[in-house]
């Protein structure tokens, strides 16, 4: 078993015992199962997934980082939501607004990550959103 915890700036969001867990980081989406090598990486906007006893949850998880060791896997996000905690309404008007943006975009090349980053968010939401 893994030791998942999901931990956002305003609260542990969850801590439990799970048999395998997938994260998109920054380099691609990670699945880990019992006794993975130790692992630390960037978190991405997208689907967190965990399974315990054939059931599988999935939640929208974006920012912070992933650090895996010794059957621990800690998951400190800058924002992590279940499909219940949604609203599909903001979240489409998000990514239109975010799309908007991006297609007459005249920013510089820092805002242009931020405002990506923002429509990736909106679009996990969206997608996690549409799975209920």
């Amino acid at each position: 078993m893994l030791n998942l915890e999901i931990v956002t700036p305003e609260k542990k969001v969850l801590s439990e015992a799970v048999d395998a867990v997938t994260v998109p980081t920054a380099s691609g989406e990670v699945g880990i199962l019992e006794n993975h090598a130790p692992l630390i990486s960037a978190l991405k906007a997208g689907i967190l997934s965990y399974s315990k006893g054939g059931a599988t949850e999935r939640m929208m998880i974006a920012g912070g980082f992933l650090e895996v060791s010794r059957n621990n896997v800690s998951v400190l996000a800058d924002t992590a939501e279940r499909a219940d905690e949604i609203d599909v309404e903001a979240a489409k008007a998000e990514r239109e607004s975010s799309e908007r943006e991006l297609s007459q975009w005249k920013g510089s090349e820092e805002e242009l990550e931020t405002e990506k980053e923002r429509l990736e968010k909106a679009q996990a939401r969206l997608l996690l959103a549409s799975s209920r």
